[in-house]
């Protein structure tokens, strides 16, 4: 049987992000939820062709014309022998969150040390980051394009995020930046690789990198952690270089977990 080839997304400039494990179903949370009745998992609704239209979609003449239908919404289908997606929408809906629980994954990550900072804040999750104490940090340092230094502090107003009394930043100054950057990070490298050199510990030669130097972990988290942690980081008030992070966990989780997902879509775009 051919191995699935795993699911990774590139992010920023030398990031990704890579589904290493993931257990559960949206089916497992169902049975996991009807422990006390034992009836288990029933299985999902039937879609058919939408009773209340008929298959056409509108709601025509009763609305008048172009009116969608109520039930499908216009896509001429809907669920008409509904299944156990309404218990898991009323577990999602109500905050019977204990379910979700049964369900998880783990993801491994490269990402400049300042995201893995914002990122380590939520405790409900595991880590095991690459430490440096044993082995270099690859030289690979996150380089902002100019597009991105362009638009301000993240969900402020552009420019908003600069210290009190800053001149506005142009194209001009944002490419001025960069090239600082990149000399500086050329810098820290030549220092790091001599302190090797010299003899100095793994543990103390890191001292001098940059929190734009990438590195790797593992992220482990459940099903209803990985949604707290959407909900914080996938939102346009979080940086914008973790919100790219975030976007790729939860197209991943999407893909293992499609109904959980959709209702957590639905609810934070509702």
């Amino acid at each position: 049987m051919k191995e699935e080839a795993p699911l990774r997304k590139k992010v920023l400039d030398h990031g990704y992000v890579e589904l290493a494990e993931w257990w559960g179903s949206d089916e497992g949370i169902v049975e996991a939820a009807r422990m006390s009745t034992q009836k288990g998992f029933q299985g999902w609704g039937v879609e058919e062709t939408c009773a209340r239209c008929g298959g056409s979609g509108t709601n025509e003449p009763e609305n008048g014309p172009g009116s969608l239908c109520k039930v499908c919404r216009g896509a001429k289908v809907a669920v008409n022998k509904p299944g156990d997606e309404k218990l898991l929408k009323y577990l999602w809906a109500n905050k019977h969150m204990t379910p979700f629980e049964m369900a998880g994954a783990q993801f491994e990550v490269q990402a400049p040390i300042f995201v893995f900072r914002e990122w380590h804040r939520h405790r409900t999750q595991s880590y095991n980051e690459m430490s440096a104490r044993y082995a270099p940090l690859p030289d690979l340092n996150y380089m902002p394009t100019v597009q991105r230094l362009l638009l301000g502090g993240g969900h402020l107003t552009k420019q908003a995020g600069s210290a009190a009394g800053a001149e506005f930043l142009d194209e001009e100054g944002a490419e001025i930046f960069q090239e600082n950057l990149a000399a500086q990070y050329r810098h820290a490298q030549r220092r790091y690789e001599e302190s090797l050199q010299a003899g100095v510990p793994k543990e103390l030669a890191r001292l001098v990198l940059p929190v734009g130097r990438y590195s790797r972990m593992r992220a482990q988290a459940t099903l209803r952690n990985w949604a707290q942690f959407l909900t914080l980081r996938d939102d346009p008030h979080a940086q914008w270089e973790i919100r790219q992070y975030a976007g790729a966990v939860r197209e991943m989780l999407a893909e293992k977990f499609p109904r959980t997902m959709a209702l957590f879509m639905e609810g934070r775009d509702g």
